[in-house]
């Protein structure tokens, strides 16, 4: 069995014969087939919601229903495998941003309602994933991952990666223009701080559920801008004060919206939204009349020269830099990029340079672009340091640090392959 988008195909064990059973309303991944042979479950992904739910169909794609319908709102379930008899379906469900452990009993009686309620196996904190059970059936093997980064920054003279901010676990770090104070996201817990950049006067300015990420100081460093997520919900724009106080949602419509960028005067934000199609949006905050930048269908990522002059963005495909001159109103494409993929954007002090970093290449490195003349110059590589992944990972975040030397989150998580004894009746 195998997917083409959203669509479900069987084939012969030589790839012939292929042929369409069903069709998903999302992405379909992660099959589990019932030892009775009868009967296949698996993993739906909506990329919009980032929602995960378990599916169950016959095998020749008939009887397609949600498995767990109204169990869990909003659903975060996956990855789910049958024991070796058929009596017990494993899977995960993600609750405060782990994966924990249950189990659904299973008659193989095809709707068979109410289903059985499923019970609770293990919880944090560690992050489960990968289950297999024994052939036994006496045990589950699980890989349990303690998920932890440290920040660090690239030291020119010794050509190494050194603890920065006393290399807490947190990424999406931005420095205030004056560069006393730091605003960055704690992992895994995805909550919003601030502090001096000595990491002294550290205040927590945001709370679970809420999920945040790149957060941008604005020009006079009393707010922040960010993205926040609620639980199935879709990342939306928030402005919080720097000292503390209530985040306010920018926009109330349905879209997904990331990466804001402040304008020169703090009046607006530029970000990227995926209404129907993926462009740059701005907003007035003051106003909140909402528009799109003319010819920036299909970019995203966008950030705001300090002197206003420009507005920086990527490619869909993150294959492109792309200028918008705010005077011609024009885009034209910088580089082309070394590697052909562009990642996080960050201006210079100056609006003379945009840094960037190529994670997605197959030689990894942190480059400085020269907005006069496009010249590329190759800051240092990554090839020898393993990155956290972050939010939206791959790839990992990196940021601009003091001296215009990057920013990045080392992955010192640990895993092990545990095995939980089963009591089952």
């Amino acid at each position: 069995m195998y997917r083409v988008r959203n669509e479900l195909f069987v084939a012969s064990h030589d790839g012939s014969s292929p042929r369409k059973i069903t069709q998903t309303s999302a992405r379909p991944q992660q099959f589990s087939f019932a030892p009775d042979g009868r009967r296949f479950r698996f993993t739906d992904y909506d990329a919009n919601t980032s929602q995960t739910t378990l599916w169950e169909a016959r095998m020749d794609g008939s009887g397609l229903h949600l498995l767990l319908p109204g169990w869990r709102e909003p659903p975060q379930d996956c990855c789910g495998q049958w024991n070796s008899d058929g009596k017990y379906f494993f899977f995960l469900t993600t609750r405060d941003a782990t994966n924990n452990v249950w189990v659904l009993p299973d008659e193989s009686s095809f709707w068979r309602k109410p289903l059985n309620t499923p019970a609770q196996m293990a919880a944090g904190p560690l992050h489960f994933s990968e289950l297999l059970p024994s052939k036994d059936g006496k045990r589950l093997f699980a890989v349990g991952v303690k998920s932890q980064g440290e920040l660090v920054r690239y030291d020119a003279k010794s050509e190494q990666f050194v603890p920065y901010l006393g290399g807490i676990s947190a990424g999406y770090v931005e420095l205030s223009r004056d560069e006393q104070w730091a605003t960055y996201v704690a992992y895994p817990e995805g909550t919003l701080w601030r502090s001096k950049v000595d990491g002294t006067e550290r205040l927590q300015l945001t709370y679970p559920p809420l999920r945040a990420a790149l957060p941008h100081w604005s020009p006079d460093g009393r707010r922040i801008a960010f993205c926040g997520s609620l639980p199935g919900k879709n990342w939306k724009i928030y402005v919080i004060p720097a000292d503390g106080g209530s985040a306010d949602l920018i926009t109330n419509n349905k879209w997904s919206e990331t990466d804001p960028s402040w304008s020169p005067d703090g009046t607006s934000l530029v970000f990227g939204g995926n209404y129907a199609e993926i462009s740059v949006k701005l907003i007035d905050l003051k106003t909140r009349q909402l528009s799109t930048i003319e010819g920036s269908k299909g970019l995203f990522g966008p950030r705001w020269s300090p002197d206003g002059k420009y507005i920086a963005a990527i490619s869909a495909d993150n294959s492109k830099l792309e200028l918008f001159d705010t005077v011609t109103r024009q885009w034209k494409e910088i580089g082309p990029v070394p590697g052909g993929q562009v990642g996080y954007l960050d201006w210079s002090g100056d609006s003379a340079y945009v840094y960037t970093d190529t994670m997605l290449a197959k030689d990894p490195g942190y480059l400085r672009i020269r907005i006069r003349d496009g010249k590329i110059e190759r800051l240092m590589d990554f090839k020898n340091i393993r990155t956290y992944p972050g939010e939206f990972g791959p790839p990992s975040w990196t940021g601009l640090g003091p001296g215009g030397m990057p920013l990045v989150v080392r992955d010192i998580s640990s895993q092990e392959i545990y095995a939980l004894d089963l009591e089952l009746p």
